[in-house]
């Protein structure tokens, strides 16, 4: 089997799998949405099976056939373009968001590797990513990151409204503010890994220990920056229904509608897998699934693929237990957690990890390890008490008359 039979082969699971998991984590949504709020979710639609004879009860399955049924809705809906829209700009922008929210997959390991197969012509083990030899991977995974930007601006603008384009421009202002912290968290998982590909970071924290506990702060930056990026709440300024409608997508409907949510929930996975590939160790589960000198067999191989799997369902449950737990955040405070907390502990982080690193160059075995861990928990508690003392000066730099009631108040016209 030649090598572009097994890409072509691996890019067709990928998009079917990605696919399914975003309309089912959907329908997770919700049901975690119920449970939070204390009702009951989607759990009705499943088989209709009285469609075929009346004597037959319809299987409910636990709702398990409300994604097919909310995919056919949209489906079937009218596709209607409005006349003040930008017409090309309007049909691309949901293209650009959905083409680089699955493109950043290419790069993205889903396990280490599966042995050789020589019935079928596969000589060598398979590495599970599409691009195994790209040495750059976290540069291609954020320049598309970066792309994607822009289907949301090309969405806001095109649509000719204003609460589309205001969610146009608070996404650009979202996402600029903080990639720099998303990167500073990035450099330190780098500068302690020696390596941008994403299977080499795996092998690194197999080979020493989880960069989650080694880099606490950079885990902490991260995590936060990779929920405003993937525009979750309480991040989601750019499209938040009670003040913009729907922001840069209130002009769209049926499927191209469709593209802008699956490509949401499309980067909420890819945050999640990111996360654990960088900060919780991949595929790797002490005394469970060895390390990268470890021979490959099939059963070891699908246990990898199930501890990285199951990894990413509890980070993206969550992400989803975040949305509905808290509120969102006003738009000057988005901007002060970025450039006035999230910056300086990213540098912060930074600096202790080439620090530790160069202390550290050349020495092996536990002790090193175990002196890496406790100066990163110093760091990170020192950091985080330094940002408790300051809280007070950066929470609200409002004028004093917009955070005054009765200044307000006094200001409202009287009603009639």
């Amino acid at each position: 089997m030649t090598d572009i039979s097994i890409a072509l082969i691996k890019i067709g699971v990928l998009l079917g799998g990605i696919m399914t998991a975003a309309a089912y984590f959907v329908l997770l949504e919700r049901r975690v949405a119920a449970w939070v709020q204390d009702r009951r979710g989607p759990n009705r639609v499943g088989v209709p099976l009285s469609l075929l004879s009346p004597k037959l009860k319809d299987l409910r399955l636990f709702g398990l056939g409300q994604p097919a049924a909310d995919g056919l809705k949209m489906i079937l809906k009218e596709e209607y373009t409005p006349a003040h829209v930008d017409r090309k700009l309007y049909a691309l922008a949901p293209i650009v968001i959905m083409s680089a929210a699955l493109s950043v997959y290419a790069v993205i390991p889903f396990g280490s590797e599966i042995p050789a197969i020589p019935q079928i012509g596969i000589e060598q083990p398979v590495a599970l990513t599409i691009a195994p030899l790209v040495d750059v991977g976290m540069i291609f995974v954020f320049a598309l990151s970066s792309i994607a930007v822009y289907g949301v601006i090309l969405g806001g603008w095109a649509s000719n409204n204003k609460y589309s384009f205001l969610g146009g421009l608070r996404s650009s202002a979202q996402m600029v503010s903080y990639e720099l912290p998303l990167g500073l968290g990035l450099l330190g998982v780098v500068l302690a890994s020696g390596s941008l590909r994403l299977d080499t970071i795996i092998g690194a924290q197999a080979e020493s220990a989880w960069y989650a506990f080694m880099q606490p702060l950079g885990f902490i930056v991260f995590v936060v920056a990779a929920f405003a990026e993937a525009g979750r709440l309480p991040f989601d300024l750019p499209e938040c229904e009670q003040e913009l409608i729907g922001g840069y997508h209130t002009e769209y409907s049926g499927m191209k509608l469709v593209l802008f949510l699956t490509a949401e929930f499309i980067h909420m996975i890819t945050a999640s897998f990111l996360i654990v590939i960088l900060f919780l160790g991949g595929w790797h589960f002490p005394f469970l699934t060895g390390g990268i000198d470890t021979e490959i067999t099939w059963p070891l191989a699908i246990i990898r693929v199930a501890v990285l799997m199951a990894k990413v369902f509890g980070v993206i449950f969550f992400f989803m237990l975040v949305r509905w737990s808290w509120p969102r955040f006003r738009f000057d405070q988005l901007m002060t957690l970025a450039w006035k907390i999230m910056l300086p502990l990213g540098v912060i982080n930074l600096i202790a990890v080439a620090c530790v690193t160069e202390i550290l160059h050349g020495q092996a075995g536990s002790s090193s390890i175990f002196i890496a861990i406790g100066i990163g928990w110093f760091v990170a508690v020192a950091s985080w008490v330094v940002v408790a003392m300051m809280a007070p000066m950066v929470t609200d730099n409002r004028p004093q008359h917009c955070t005054d009631k009765f200044a307000i108040d006094s200001q409202m016209p009287p009603m009639e």
